[in-house]
């Protein structure tokens, strides 16, 4: 179903995850090559299916959630981009998982920033956080490289914790200042 949530990008379909993608996101999550560095690591096929129901009523509840990422010309299932309430109390997070296979061609990349757009754009979130294990370089570079930018540290099992976060631009006066940022840009004159 094609909805206003659907992202397209010069390779990918992202649509709004359904009951439909349960076998896909359960191979996925229960893969301990892409889930075991997430938060809350690998999950079984009862955690999966909460998953999928919190992430429908976060839809409902922000206008944002989690997208399933498929390739653009062949509809194959690469993973997933999109948000999630983190349960530490850091807010909504950002979050992606692809598969091994499809990881190295900048999808991550053009998944996660099509999502950050929709969600300061469409959505109207002020502030998106993420947060990435301090030795999981590749994703540290997607956040880099979509324009989140470090902002904390702090220890999780044993592991360092970089949190990273995106603020919504905020225009005023025709002048451009990121939410909670004292620092203001002037807007070139058109």
């Amino acid at each position: 179903m094609i909805s206003w949530r659907t992202l397209r990008t010069g390779r990918l379909l992202m649509q709004p995850v359904s009951w439909e993608d349960l076998p896909e996101l359960r191979a996925l999550k229960a893969d301990p090559r892409v889930y075991a560095v997430m938060l809350d690591g690998v999950r079984n096929m009862a955690q999966v299916a909460e998953d999928l129901a919190a992430d429908l009523a976060l839809w409902g509840e922000l206008g944002v959630g989690i997208w399933s990422v498929r390739d653009v010309e062949h509809g194959a299932f690469h993973g997933i981009t999109g948000f999630m309430r983190r349960s530490d109390g850091l807010g909504v997070a950002l979050r992606f998982a692809l598969w091994p296979e499809s990881r190295g061609r900048g999808l991550a990349r053009e998944a996660a920033g099509a999502a950050l757009r929709f969600a300061h754009e469409a959505a109207g979130i002020r502030r998106v956080v993420a947060v990435a294990r301090e030795d999981n370089v590749s994703s540290r570079l997607v956040l880099g490289a979509i324009g989140m930018r470090e902002c904390a540290r702090h220890m999780r099992d044993g592991n360092e914790m970089i949190l990273f976060e995106s603020l919504k631009a905020t225009h005023l006066d025709g002048r451009v200042a990121l939410a909670g940022d004292l620092r203001w840009l002037e807007q070139p004159k058109p």
